[in-house]
């Protein structure tokens, strides 16, 4: 059997700047609708859950040094064209850390009447229809790294956590191992989605409420 053959520097290059790119213009859409107070609409009978309260204060910590960085460069350095060089880019940087707490602020959680969107930022959603939801539960978990996705192969399938300051409390078990696509490619096949919610137990409770509605079981 053939291998397939590992893709180019230059493609994996492509690859990235597209992915870099997505990212970009869904941070500069995300920033327009958080100012002018555009949030995404979810559809009827849906319910919209935050994720972002634990990491709101550190976003905040860097968007306050971003902003003293840009005066204090202009006071330390006497030539002018550093000085209007570096204020672009402290400008751009502090709209970027802006704009990274805006994409978490307008992208939740979705618990709509068609399944679960769990969201990460813009550029990721998690689409579960009702059929392949078997349960919703609350826990707790500490996970050793820190990384946005991780992966863990257990004895009832694989295990993708969507990792928010190396926590988790949202479980979800999937009917059937599932492949979700990702900004970098597909994932491998899932049977379990673990996520953070602020109001996790809310989250259960309305998931758990469209379950019931939708003919599935909920445990």
């Amino acid at each position: 059997m053939t291998t397939p053959a590992s893709p180019s520097r230059w493609q994996q290059g492509w690859r990235l700047a597209r992915r870099l790119f997505a990212y970009e213009v869904g941070m500069w859409r995300s920033l327009y609708r958080w100012v002018l107070r555009r949030p995404l609409v979810a559809e009827d009978g849906g319910a919209a859950f935050g994720y972002a309260k634990a990491m709101t204060p550190v976003i905040w910590v860097f968007i306050i040094i971003s902003a003293i960085e840009i005066p204090a460069v202009d006071l330390l350095l006497p030539w002018e064209s550093a000085r209007l060089a570096l204020a672009f880019v402290g400008v751009y940087g502090l709209a970027w850390m802006i704009g990274l707490l805006a994409m978490v602020k307008v992208h939740p959680h979705l618990v709509v009447p068609s399944g679960l969107r769990l969201r990460h930022a813009a550029t990721i959603t998690l689409s579960i229809p009702w059929a392949n939801v078997a349960s919703v539960s609350t826990r707790n978990r500490s996970l050793p790294a820190s990384r946005t996705f991780q992966y863990e192969q257990t004895a009832d399938g694989t295990v993708m956590s969507v990792v928010i300051l190396s926590q988790t409390n949202v479980d979800v078990v999937l009917r059937e191992p599932t492949v979700f696509q990702l900004p970098k490619g597909p994932t491998e096949p899932v049977t379990h989605v673990r996520v953070w919610a602020d109001d996790p137990k809310a989250l259960v409770a309305a998931a758990r409420e469209h379950l019931t509605r939708s003919g599935a079981p909920a445990a």
